[in-house]
């Protein structure tokens, strides 16, 4: 589900940001081939002034001008004087047919009213058009010119082909698509990375409720195993063996009573419905009420229950009361079952200007670096063959879960001379 969820995924924004990219681009190529052909076209205007300013102060044509001219512009040239036409062959051979400068003089003509009869020997200023004209499928910047002469006019016809301008679109054109190409290969490559980090904390979250699950049915039905076990034996049983019998469904139904109760906890802070109440509490006072709670529990087992609290006054703390009470619980509760017999729990409290520490500390067995962030995982025991039937797992996870609320950490060093040290922190 989640490959085909990453998948589409990938494709749907490497989609959307690559059509981006491309109506991108299509903007700036348009906006590039405006400029680049009115560049041209400004260009080639100005070539034709100056070859019409040129002539108009010479009183002799000059073919070798005229030859590198259309040399170093590009143009084919077609000049008329009187009538007659200006033959250059030699030094620049034309490259286009007398019908292509006709066209550019009839549309002169007809389009913008150039008439070479209107010059005569009186006319002083000259006339020139530029426009665009398409001869046989290929495009060319024309234009065409009146010089009055003392003897006539020099009638001038000019053509620059397109052919360079649009090659060089072209190849623009194709350096942008593969831009585009290989920048929506990188967006692909991107994204299929990106929205994999962005699911897979679902990932992880699914696997985590599926081991939830298979971990909460597990330990649910073991009781019910044993409840359904003892209804099986009290059928044939005597009084006095129901008796235990009925004995033991209590406990487990108890058990499992605790084991729910935990489940929902956990279920609370999963759907934010969690809710904690702050309110300034004097938590040295409420360490020491869960040492005199827990001191008789720790006096049956024969370990020894102390407490170290600060001589000078500790400052009230900004928290939920009854939450620090079942935290304080869960971890002491904790400590006693792994102390062993003769053994010794701490309870202690440091205080700062900016925070409260506190620490359980007992010298059991201790726990491993390895699991010492393993433990506060859902359904998570040391004991691996679940020997303990008091504790289900879920007891360091829920008190973590309510120190993380309380913007707090909560984490395990090693007590000195073995055993584990359960530290509380909470800033004021």
């Amino acid at each position: 589900m989640f490959q085909k969820l990453h998948i589409r995924l990938t494709l749907f924004c490497t989609f959307i940001c690559g059509m981006i990219l491309i109506f991108m681009s299509l903007i700036c190529l348009s906006v590039s081939e405006k400029e680049s052909r009115k560049r041209h076209f400004s260009d080639f205007r100005i070539n034709i002034s100056m070859l019409v300013n040129h002539l108009e102060s010479q009183n002799v044509v000059s073919y070798t001008w005229l030859s590198q001219f259309c040399t170093d512009t590009h143009f084919e040239l077609d000049i008329l004087d009187n009538g007659s036409r200006l033959v250059f062959d030699a030094l620049n051979p034309p490259s286009l047919d007398e019908d292509y400068f006709t066209r550019v003089r009839q549309k002169a003509k007809t389009d913008y009213g150039l008439l070479e009869e209107s010059v005569t020997a009186d006319s002083i200023l000259s006339t020139h058009e530029e426009f665009e004209l398409t001869i046989n499928g290929e495009t060319y910047y024309s234009a065409m010119a009146l010089i009055p002469k003392h003897n006539g006019a020099l009638n001038i016809a000019a053509l620059y082909s397109l052919s360079g301008l649009h090659r060089r679109i072209l190849f623009q054109r194709l350096l942008f698509a593969g831009a585009d190409i290989f920048g929506i290969l990188l967006l692909g490559i991107f994204f299929w990375f990106f929205t994999w980090r962005m699911i897979h904390p679902l990932v992880i979250s699914r696997q985590k409720q599926a081991e939830f699950v298979a971990s909460a049915s597990h330990e649910l039905r073991s009781p019910l195993t044993v409840m359904l076990s003892c209804l099986s034996a009290m059928k044939q049983a005597s009084p006095a063996e129901a008796e235990d019998f009925s004995r033991t469904i209590e406990l487990e139904g108890k058990r499992m009573s605790r084991l729910i109760d935990d489940m929902l906890t956990l279920s609370g802070t999963d759907s934010s419905h969690f809710a904690i109440h702050k309110q300034p509490a004097e938590l040295d006072t409420l360490l020491l009420s869960a040492y005199e709670k827990f001191e008789p529990l720790a006096r049956k087992k024969s370990i020894s229950l102390h407490i170290s609290l600060p001589d000078e006054m500790v400052p009230p703390c900004l928290c939920d009361k009854e939450r620090m009470e079942q935290v304080f619980a869960i971890l002491l509760d904790n400590a006693i079952s792994y102390t062993p017999t003769k053994g010794t729990v701490l309870l202690s409290l440091d205080a700062s200007s900016e925070r409260l520490t506190f620490r359980i500390a007992d010298n059991g067995a201790g726990i491993p670096d390895e699991e010492k962030e393993a433990v506060f995982d859902r359904f998570y025991r040391c004991d691996k063959s679940h020997k303990d039937k008091t504790h289900f797992g879920l007891g360091l996870c829920i008190a973590r879960e309510i120190i993380q609320m309380h913007r707090g950490k909560l984490w395990i060093e090693d007590t000195p001379g073995g055993g584990a040290t359960f530290v509380v922190a909470l800033n004021l």
